[in-house]
């Protein structure tokens, strides 16, 4: 039997941490917290662009991960993190929504807001700093359209789904962001045949 592709995103979680979790058992919340304490804060950083709006996202997902563990069922081999991942990223998009909607009721466009926070985390390399770095400086939206296509693997019907929009908002938020990003990295476009 063919064994379905392993993400390179993917955490291993015991059935047994699971099922300790699911009865309820504080000393495993506690586990599966440190265990995705880290990947589910990178990934809202990521789309939210700010680290006080991460730690948010992250005290929200595991807010929801403490209350809903018991829906998790595993069927068809889904990967844990894959179900805790999507929870962080609909609590990231929900923040970059409700950060939409006050800066439109205040009536300015702060579309730029999630951007303050311009220093890199620990880097691997150098690129990753400078990659960090560029990311800040796009739109929200195009951001996390960029990161969730890319990093995550959404297709653009996802994408349109999550963010509430259409699939040619997705399209039109990649190539314009890829067009940026490649400016602030000065790579320059490809030429066409």
């Amino acid at each position: 039997m063919d064994m379905p592709p392993r993400s390179s995103f993917a955490i291993d979680v015991p059935a047994a941490l699971l099922a300790r979790a699911r009865n309820g058992q504080a000393e495993a919340f506690e586990q599966l917290y440190r265990r995705f304490e880290r990947p589910v804060f990178t990934l809202a950083l990521r789309i939210c662009g700010d680290r006080e709006e991460a730690q948010e996202v992250l005290q929200d997902t595991m807010l929801k991960l403490l209350r809903q563990v018991g829906s998790y069922r595993g069927d068809g081999g889904s990967p844990f993190w894959g179900w805790l991942r999507q929870i962080a990223v609909n609590e990231a998009l929900m923040r970059l929504r409700r950060g939409r909607v006050q800066a439109l009721e205040a009536g300015t466009d702060d579309e730029d807001r999630f951007g303050e926070d311009l220093a890199p985390l620990p880097p691997a390399a150098a690129d990753a700093a400078l990659l960090q770095r560029a990311l800040a400086q796009l739109p929200a939206a195009t951001r996390s359209v960029l990161w969730l296509y890319h990093a995550e693997g959404y297709t653009h019907d996802e994408i349109a789904t999550l963010m509430q929009r259409t699939p040619s908002f997705s399209k039109s938020q990649l190539a314009r962001g890829t067009r940026r990003l490649r400016a602030l990295l000065q790579i320059e476009e490809p030429a066409h045949a």
